[in-house]
């Protein structure tokens, strides 16, 4: 929980988003609370969301949600909630993509649910994909295709990441 008002949030940790909006192609809201903002975690929260970090700091990037496998990822209103209310709640904020991670092992059991949940939602109308957030996420696909593995390992760029990494 962090207790600070707006206006101190705004002028130390959201001042980078003036000159990194340009460039920044996405971010990832933290799970925490700032009461005097909002009751809800800020990746749950339209007001941070939309009307501050879309609205307010331009930033039009996407924005991916917390890893909704942490259980503090998911304490909506005081409530622990499902794998698949949280990516509604994360989505319905602002979200353009949620994650769900390390949960693909196994029988993916929760990744179903989330999925179930996310087609069930749609279909009973308490939440319906934005035009404007599928554009964004198809805005960070690669411009081109990727390089076949042999023109790859002639590729400068990749052989001089290779060198500072060996």
């Amino acid at each position: 929980m962090d207790r600070r008002g707006l206006k101190a949030i705004l002028s130390a940790d959201m001042a980078p988003y003036e000159w990194l909006s340009t460039t920044l192609t996405s971010v990832m809201p933290a799970h925490v609370i700032y009461p005097k903002v909002d009751s809800r975690p800020a990746g749950f929260s339209a007001r941070w969301l939309t009307d501050i970090l879309r609205g307010r700091c331009k930033f039009q990037g996407a924005v991916f949600s917390d890893d909704l496998s942490m259980a503090g990822a998911r304490v909506i209103d005081g409530k622990v909630v499902s794998y698949g209310a949280a990516a509604v709640a994360a989505l319905e904020a602002g979200c353009d993509l949620v994650l769900l991670c390390n949960q693909s092992l196994g029988d993916s059991q929760e990744l179903d649910q989330l999925l179930d949940s996310l087609n069930h939602a749609r279909s009973a109308r308490k939440w319906k994909p934005s035009q404007s957030s599928e554009l964004r996420r198809q805005g960070l696909l690669p411009a081109t295709p990727p390089l076949l593995w042999d023109a790859l390992m002639r590729h400068a760029p990749y052989i001089a990441a290779l060198e500072q990494i060996a």
